[in-house]
């Protein structure tokens, strides 16, 4: 698909490591400084090993002064959607608009099973996420109060609040038609990640999503891509082939990841972001 003209930003996924809670704070301490745009932490607290995701973000903001946080993505069946609303609006406020919110419908069901969460199929995985975008989307209206009624949630005379410091974006992760056509009928923008889908996937999934947005009166190019890339590039690589999938199919936010050192990360962010900035400002 062809290039959206968005802004091209930088992100780190950082891994919730309990065996390391201070490295992670200290890890997107160097992000900050360095310049990277956003810092994304996988949601699964059925994981032992990780620190739970909005507990860390929250730490994360107040630790920063730039970077933007956001789930990557945030847990559905274990995170009750009028509750993350007001989780996520309640830290954009806190940290002067500096939050996103990435959303999946879940996929380890024997784990989210055994912390009390529902164990959905398919069709009712698209049915919940759907119907949490309206609850999150009413619960930062400012309205005085709301009526949603669905099958898996009820949100009935709530006073919602508080509205969000900026217009949170709600980026929806998967790739199945269903996923994809929803993202572009409500979402704000596209959350896979390479590995998961190739560079002709990435082409069909977009096409998917554009002829969804077209057919719900949106604009494409208001749908943001955002890739989850990880460390599985050769860094002399990077930014021939991020600027190529920007050119080529329109990814307008690359969230890397890897074994992060302050060396390394500073590197990306002086050498390899301005080379890849540089060459889809030139493709375009």
């Amino acid at each position: 698909m062809p290039d959206y003209g968005n802004e091209i930003r930088f992100g780190w996924f950082l891994i919730p490591d309990a065996h390391m809670p201070r490295a992670a704070l200290d890890t997107a301490a160097v992000l900050d400084r360095a310049g990277f745009d956003l810092v994304g932490v996988q949601d699964h607290p059925y994981q032992r090993e990780f620190l739970d995701a909005w507990t860390l973000l929250s730490a994360i903001a107040a630790r920063t002064e730039q970077l933007s946080v956001f789930p990557d993505v945030a847990n559905l069946p274990l995170r009750p959607p009028a509750v993350l609303a007001k989780a996520a609006a309640s830290l954009d406020l806190i940290s002067d608009g500096r939050v996103e919110l990435g959303l999946g419908t879940g996929a380890f069901w024997d784990g989210i099973a055994a912390m009390g969460g529902p164990r959905r199929s398919a069709g009712e995985s698209v049915r919940a996420l759907r119907e949490a975008v309206s609850v999150i989307r009413l619960m930062w209206s400012g309205e005085r109060s709301i009526r949603f009624d669905g099958d898996f949630y009820s949100v009935d005379g709530v006073h919602p609040g508080p509205v969000p410091a900026h217009p949170i974006g709600v980026w929806i992760g998967g790739y199945k038609p269903r996923m994809l056509r929803l993202v572009g009928e409500i979402g704000d923008g596209w959350l896979p990640t390479l590995g998961y889908i190739d560079d002709a996937g990435i082409a069909t999934a977009s096409a998917t999503i554009d002829d969804a947005a077209t057919a719900a009166g949106r604009d494409p190019a208001s749908i943001r891509r955002v890739l989850n890339v990880g460390g599985d590039i050769p860094l002399e690589d990077l930014p021939r082939r991020l600027s190529s999938l920007a050119l080529d199919h329109g990814i307008d936010t690359f969230i890397l990841g890897g074994h992060p050192t302050e060396e390394s990360l500073t590197y990306l962010a002086q050498e390899v972001f301005p080379r890849v900035r540089d060459g889809v400002a030139a493709g375009r």
